[in-house]
């Protein structure tokens, strides 16, 4: 089955993927698919939700990871288009039910909860233990735009597969660390991702010479730039490879709009965006979700659209000496042709890939 609507697509596919690795039943997402209209965000969020809570009652009854695990992904599923729904709905309610699945399917899983040490704070993060010996370790960076939850499908269970740790966490802007501690996204990732390189590195059962993280989407970006600092990692894999995160901004902005930002004009600019939400009210819910990951919820479209340009890659991508495997999605979304872009300026070992694992590659550089 397929969407002809983009978003719901992409999150079937996310669904695909999770039940490659059973975090969902394959049979169930089809089922819970072909229920749902397409087009019609009211109906996803629905029909989501009826799989999610279906899978939860079942996890109760006869608790297993596997149970938790379908629960935490419907969950997902559904909060993936809650912005474009009419918000009858609380995503913060539905937010929490996700996290108890997840929770409960790192406890059965044998996962340990941690609190990383970040600034004047804690991060909150997931360790997998594969074994008490030091063994490598896989980091995933989620990315923020999915839960925690899709970091199994995203490479934990792969990586466990293969006899390694793996952890994930929520850094800045992302997930709990936004939804119940109030930190927003930031561009400098190294200030994140070094606090979580040191707290790993400081564990007797990885091997710190063996580290190597993923980052998917947003999360690409900022585990690039980080790298530039960091050097730590034995290897890294940008899913996708991501030079400018504001182009997916950017890029889907009417001209006049556009113009109105790049010359700095910020008048016209909000006229601008505020013409288009006339015409198209579900743009008000998505900005408002979007602008909540960088602080800026209320704020003018053009404060959070010049906050949103910050993110991008300067000449510190020249001092990434980390091996960096960069996927190239042929279809890809959000930012079409930054793979070849960022494979071309990286000066460290590295490869352009159309693999959606990457995990092969790993183990080539940590156990060669």
């Amino acid at each position: 089955m397929t969407f002809e609507t983009r978003a719901f697509q992409d999150a079937l596919d996310d669904l695909h993927a999770a039940a490659e690795t059973g975090a969902a039943d394959a049979e169930e997402v089809l089922a819970t698919a072909a229920r749902v209209q397409d087009g019609d965000p009211e109906s996803w969020l629905f029909e989501w939700s009826a799989a999610g809570g279906a899978a939860w009652s079942t996890a109760r009854d006869e608790p297993s990871a596997t149970a938790y695990l379908r629960a935490a992904s419907y969950y997902a599923a559904a909060l993936a288009l809650i912005a474009e729904t009419d918000g009858s709905v609380s995503e913060e309610a539905l937010w929490e039910r996700q996290r108890a699945c997840w929770d409960h399917a790192v406890a059965l899983l044998g996962g340990e909860q941690l609190q990383i040490p970040y600034a004047d704070t804690t991060l909150p993060g997931y360790f997998f233990r594969a074994a008490e010996e030091p063994r490598p370790l896989v980091v995933i960076d989620h990315g923020g735009r999915h839960t925690t939850s899709h970091a199994w499908a995203q490479g934990g269970a792969a990586a466990h597969a293969r006899g390694y740790h793996w952890m994930t966490f929520d850094g800045p802007g992302r997930q709990a660390a936004l939804l119940r501690q109030g930190l927003i996204l930031r561009p400098d990732w190294e200030a994140v991702l070094t606090p979580v390189a040191d707290a790993m590195a400081a564990r007797p059962d990885v091997d710190p010479g063996r580290m190597a993280v993923i980052g998917v989407e947003h999360g690409a970006y900022s585990i690039t730039r980080a790298l530039a600092f960091e050097h730590r990692f034995a290897a890294a894999i940008a899913r996708p490879g991501v030079v400018d995160i504001s182009t997916a901004w950017t890029d889907r902005l009417p001209e006049v709009a556009r113009e109105a930002l790049f010359a700095g004009d910020r008048q016209a600019f909000d006229r601008e965006i505020h013409l288009a939400r006339l015409f198209d009210p579900a743009t008000n819910g998505v900005l408002r979700r979007r602008g909540r990951w960088y602080g800026l919820d209320g704020r003018s479209p053009f404060d959070l659209y010049e906050r949103v340009r910050q993110f991008r890659l300067g000449d510190e991508v020249e001092d990434v000496s980390t091996p960096v495997l960069v996927r190239e999605n042929p279809a890809e979304p959000f930012w079409p042709g930054q793979a070849r872009q960022l494979h071309e300026r990286l000066r460290s070992r590295k490869e352009l890939t159309a693999s959606a694992d990457g995990l092969d590659w790993l183990g080539r550089v940590l156990d060669p």
